[in-house]
């Protein structure tokens, strides 16, 4: 690519340096040859002056002035002799036409001449002949055109240095968009282009930059989505085992019972990987007004077994009449199941759930009896890092339900009995169409 615009950049600068130079290293020349004739017809008008008034009655020498070398005058009579001066012998072709009354220039055999006629009264009594050779004027034009085509050429060095910078500024971030585009084909979405200051490229960079942000959060979902999976259904694998052990460990027990409750919870299984999935691929879930008393029921009716095996109370404090939240119903039960699961695996003593209405919204309160969080409690959100054997996935993954919800999750206390707070926004209240 250097290359390329080097190339096309110094062709395109030469051809104009020609295209401009040769007309005019010709209109040089002709300003050069045409500057030489108003000097030789000067010449020969002051030579002029030098012939006495009385010729050629006169039998006085006509004496003509010397010009600076190689330019030559002489002086002819109306025969076409040669009187003074230096020429040829007798009158050639420009001195017959001036001894017919006007100024004549030619260029003959090398030659420029000027012959211009002298007239007393009304007569032409004889011509003055300046002539130099064409070689002056040919030297004159070497010397100009030899300096235009050193500045042409120095034009086209400065233009090769301008086109080697230039074509160095444009690849460069060519190239580096051509190594992001393969670091992004060999699975690294964390690699950006860097504004290179040329809008087109810039504009690739941009684009290029989106895509692999974009490539980088779908395949973090992706890759995130099989833990996420199998910390939240291992709740719900937790309560269809207990079914089956109590099944057989019990043989009183209905087999149709069984066999709802274990229906009940495959369902719920189904659900769990469906909200996960949405939520690996960004799809937008369904969000009704829903009413909150049900959703906080089933999740303390599915966990109450597995407490009480554990010997850990559950209470659930509802505010009467909350408002609906505008949430989709299992983002909540995922929320809080995850947060119910870290406080029976990193709590103690009785679980309280608690719910009530605030400005604008709800908030759900999960507390427990433990010792609570030790240190900076932002960091049991961060998916693998400090604590990740502690918290890691889990509470990663409920923050992002409840973002993506609207909502928010943060710990409102630290501990002792450190408390989770779930705020989720008021389903909004669009009025009913009017009818006439």
């Amino acid at each position: 690519m250097r290359r390329r615009i080097l190339v096309a950049i110094v062709v395109v600068t030469a051809i104009a340096v020609v295209l401009f130079a040769v007309p005019l290293a010709f209109a040089v020349a002709n300003l050069y040859h045409n500057e030489e004739i108003v000097r030789l017809e000067r010449e020969a008008a002051a030579a002029a002056g030098h012939v006495p008034v009385e010729f050629p009655t006169s039998a006085d020498a006509v004496e003509l002035p010397t010009l600076q070398a190689p330019r030559v005058v002489a002086f002819y009579d109306r025969t076409g002799r040669r009187v003074a001066g230096t020429g040829p012998g007798t009158a050639d072709r420009s001195v017959r036409e001036a001894l017919r009354g006007g100024v004549h220039d030619a260029t003959t055999s090398g030659t420029l001449v000027a012959a211009v006629p002298l007239t007393r009264g009304e007569q032409v009594v004889g011509v003055i002949r300046a002539a130099s050779p064409v070689s002056i004027v040919d030297d004159r034009t070497r010397r100009a055109v030899l300096l235009m085509a050193a500045i042409g050429a120095a034009v086209v060095a400065i233009s090769a240095a301008i086109a080697a910078w230039q074509a160095r500024r444009l690849a460069r971030p060519v190239g580096a968009l051509g190594r992001t585009a393969t670091a992004l084909g060999h699975g690294d979405f964390t690699v950006r282009s860097e504004p290179a200051g040329v809008a087109e490229v810039d504009a690739v960079s941009e684009a290029l930059n989106s895509t692999a942000e974009r490539l980088d959060q779908m395949l973090s979902r992706e890759r995130a989505f099989s833990e996420d999976a199998s910390h939240q259904l291992r709740t719900s694998l937790a309560g269809l085992r207990l079914i089956l052990e109590a099944a057989r460990l019990d043989p009183t027990l209905d087999r149709a019972t069984v066999l709802r409750e274990t229906e009940a919870q495959i369902e719920r299984l189904e659900e769990t990987l469906d909200e996960l999935l949405a939520l690996a691929r960004g799809a937008p879930a369904q969000r009704e007004p829903i009413d909150l008393e049900p959703v906080i029921d089933e999740l303390a009716s599915n966990w109450t077994g597995r407490l009480a095996s554990q010997g850990r109370p559950l209470r659930v404090v509802t505010e009467p009449d909350l408002p609906a939240a505008g949430v989709a119903a299992g983002a909540v039960r995922q929320v809080l199941d995850v947060l119910l699961d870290n406080a029976v695996r990193h709590g103690a003593g009785t679980i309280t759930v608690e719910s009530h209405a605030v400005a604008r919204g709800l908030v759900i309160n999960v507390e427990d009896e433990g010792a609570g969080i030790a240190g900076d409690a932002e960091h049991v959100f961060q998916r693998r890092g400090r604590g990740a054997r502690d918290h890691g996935i889990g509470l990663a993954l409920a923050r992002s339900l409840a973002e993506a919800e609207g909502g928010k999750l943060q710990v409102s206390r630290t501990g002792p009995g450190p408390v989770f707070s779930l705020f989720l926004p008021q389903a909004t209240v669009s009025a009913d169409p009017v009818t006439s």
